[in-house]
């Protein structure tokens, strides 16, 4: 659907909101956040999860965190999944994701630092 731009300041700020977006899958911060996507991930919902990500992780201003796609992390049963890598190396792996899940991670875990263990893969 194309969008119609009527001002200059629609303009900028369509440019501003596909920065960001770019921004948000553009090399490594503090914070990583990997969803994996192979094929038993693609077949179970990972697309969804990666865009509930992207909405969230803007809309909630994390700016310290960076999204990335990886393979299958070869617990296809959890799919589909995300594993948070901290600076300090901690990670925490996510399981069986929906945008309603993505959005309690990312406004506890990643917003307000608390891991939502009832999310986690158990390993």
């Amino acid at each position: 659907m194309a969008v119609k731009i009527t001002s200059p300041e629609q303009l900028k700020a369509l440019a501003q909101k596909a920065k960001a977006d770019i921004d948000l899958r553009d090399g490594r911060k503090e914070t990583q956040v990997t969803v994996h996507m192979g094929t038993c991930g693609i077949a179970a919902g990972a697309r969804e999860v990666v865009a509930a990500f992207m909405t969230e992780l803007n809309a909630n201003g994390v700016s310290s965190a960076s999204l990335h796609q990886s393979g299958c992390a070869g617990l296809c049963e959890e799919e589909p999944m995300a594993t948070i890598t901290l600076a300090d190396g901690s990670l925490y792996r996510y399981g069986l994701l929906d945008k309603d899940k993505v959005h309690t991670i990312v406004v506890n875990h990643l917003v307000g630092g608390t891991p939502v263990h009832a999310y986690l893969i158990k390993t």
